[in-house]
């Protein structure tokens, strides 16, 4: 099998009773024995299926299945079965009738899609005859969606994307990591075209693909400042790469010039720097044209972001315009005087309030006083003692009182330090 190496195949590949069987022709009725018919007819659906997704295409043929499927000098024989039953459930159509749907300027590129090329059939017949062509092209619906969404977020993640204009040439470069082919491309953008995310046309003879721009849920016809755009940075780019050129050939005749010196070939080395000098010349003529031009685009890009702002702007006027319709000046004097009014009469309520809470403090206060009172006069009072009391001394109490001391007071710094030693221990 010449492209089984690419291809993941089942366990059953190595079973040679299984394989003959799946290998044979369909019955020609799926009445004679439904059970072997849909059995093989889900093992070569999924298998077909699985080998356009490994290999990363999104078109197949019977010629192409023959070779991928081939077995022991083998090909399979119902092979064609299976791809009119794919069509007959949406799963495959013709690259024709898939391109058909849109514009007519793609027939125009003359990519080999085989999209121009006359048949000699057609889908009816198809359905209705167990004939397919070897090398007709079909296109697995399911997997085109897939890799028109891969196509799209890479766009989206690349540094092109603010850049709604690219070449196809530049498109090229930046899918060959998910598209094995132009042809695969080719078809993935024909997808992304019919669900109107990308516009497909020609300028002076070059394919260019206009992708939809964030904010948008599908994408505007190229107008003129579009193109004038792309055409101005196609002129950038092409002044970078001569830039580059010429800077390497300067780069070379210095070191010509430097080498001839060495070998005291002085007239041709002056020469070389004669030459080197013209480069330099023209690349600073080269350069200043690239910044002009650098300098427009960022003009455009600039009245770009202004009208941005602008059109924020009067969105924004319009929705305050909107909101403040119904409001005037009278209106709003009328709400805040309401307002006062209400927060004044709530004011008056609560000072009432309180007031009422205070002469029942008041009150309560009273009978508090007027309930003590009571409690004291319900107490037993004290018994007064009848008997004699002690005489109390009238002239003669100094002389009960002890004497008074005759020291001097006078007493040392240090006695008092010392007692306070004793005090504190």
């Amino acid at each position: 099998m010449s492209s089984s190496t690419r291809v993941k195949l089942p366990t059953e590949w190595k079973d040679d009773e299984r394989m003959n069987f799946l290998f044979s022709d369909f019955k020609e009725s799926r009445d004679v024995n439904t059970t072997d018919w849909d059995s093989k007819m889900d093992f070569w659906t999924a298998l077909v299926l699985q080998s356009c997704r490994d290999r990363t295409r999104v078109c197949l043929s019977l010629h192409d299945l023959n070779k991928t499927f081939r077995r022991k000098e083998r090909s399979p024989m119902g092979l064609a079965t299976v791809i009119q039953s794919l069509s007959r459930c949406g799963k495959l159509q013709r690259e024709s009738e898939f391109a058909a749907n849109v514009d007519c300027g793609w027939l125009s590129w003359g990519v080999g899609l085989l999209l121009v090329k006359p048949l000699k059939w057609t889908f009816s017949s198809l359905l209705g005859s167990n004939s397919v062509p070897l090398e007709e092209s079909f296109v697995v619906i399911e997997l085109v969606k897939e890799k028109a969404a891969e196509v799209l977020d890479i766009y989206w993640s690349s540094e092109h994307a603010s850049r709604s204009i690219l070449s196809f040439e530049e498109l090229c470069t930046l899918t060959s990591s998910v598209c094995a082919d132009e042809n695969t491309l080719c078809m993935a953008l024909l997808q992304l075209q019919r669900d109107k995310q990308v516009m497909v046309s020609l300028h002076q003879g070059d394919k260019i693909v206009k992708f939809c721009q964030a904010g948008q849920g599908r994408v505007s016809t190229v107008n003129h400042l579009e193109i004038g755009v792309y055409q101005l940075q196609r002129s950038e780019k092409l002044l970078e790469e001569r830039l580059d050129k010429l800077s390497l050939e300067a780069d070379k005749y210095k070191e010509e010039a430097r080498l001839l010196l060495q070998e005291g070939k002085k007239a041709q080395a002056l020469r070389c720097l004669r030459g080197r000098k013209r480069g330099e010349k023209r690349a600073d003529g080269l350069f200043g044209q690239l910044e002009s031009i650098r300098g427009i685009l960022d003009r455009i890009a600039q009245s770009q972001t202004d009208e941005k702002v602008l059109q924020a702007y009067q969105a924004g006027v319009a929705s305050l315009r909107f909101s403040l319709k119904d409001v005037t000046l009278q209106r709003a004097e009328s709400l805040v005087d309401q307002i006062q009014e209400l927060c004044d009469k709530q004011d008056d309520v609560n000072q009432t309030i309180s007031g009422a809470v205070t002469c029942a403090d008041e009150d309560m206060d009273e009978l508090e006083e007027e309930l003590k009172l009571l409690l004291d006069e319900s107490k037993p009072h004290p018994e007064v003692p009848t008997e004699h009391l002690p005489n109390v001394p009238g002239d003669d109490l100094l002389d009960f009182l002890p004497a008074v001391p005759q020291s001097d007071l006078n007493v040392s710094t240090k006695q008092l330090e010392e007692e306070l030693k004793l005090l504190t221990l």
